[in-house]
């Protein structure tokens, strides 16, 4: 995909990982998960922020959080994934690490000539999310290849 502001840039995996990284510390913040987040902003609106992600992760991420939920009337939830057996997680993952999981994801499972957005909304409207983000399993821990036969395989 190219920058919708300068055609000339093409969007890096940096830029993918950033608006991954976000959408998980949006969702954890209003207890949602993370296809309500990627829904509301929908495609054209996602399609700018991954266009100004190079200039958006200067920025205070907390900050971003609030202009997202502002923007766009992002609504508390219900869904806590932090919520965990303590016996089973000894250590909840990052927004950070979760958002590099979900980067890989999508690029791993890229269609042919499908662009990063596409891939964003493919993938975090996928059933396997429910799994991935339950960190009383083991799934998000898993080798990136084995989430991505996994997705291509319809489940763990």
């Amino acid at each position: 995909m190219t920058n919708i502001y300068f055609p000339e840039e093409k969007i890096q995996k940096n830029d993918l990982y950033f608006i991954c990284y976000m959408i998980e510390r949006v969702a954890r913040r209003l207890h949602q998960r993370n296809s309500y987040v990627v829904n509301h902003i929908g495609k054209e609106s996602l399609e700018h922020l991954i266009s100004v992600a190079n200039v958006l992760h200067a920025e205070n991420p907390a900050a971003v959080e609030d202009d997202w939920i502002e923007e766009y009337s992002l609504e508390k939830g219900n869904v806590d994934v932090t919520q965990v057996d303590d016996e089973l997680v000894k250590k909840i993952p990052s927004a950070t690490q979760m958002g590099k999981v979900y980067q890989r994801l999508i690029l791993d499972t890229a269609l042919p000539n499908e662009n990063e957005v596409n891939g964003i909304i493919r993938v975090y409207n996928n059933s396997i999310c429910d799994v991935i983000d339950n960190y009383n399993c083991s799934a998000y821990y898993e080798p990136s290849y084995v989430i991505a036969r996994a997705y291509q395989n319809g489940g763990f």
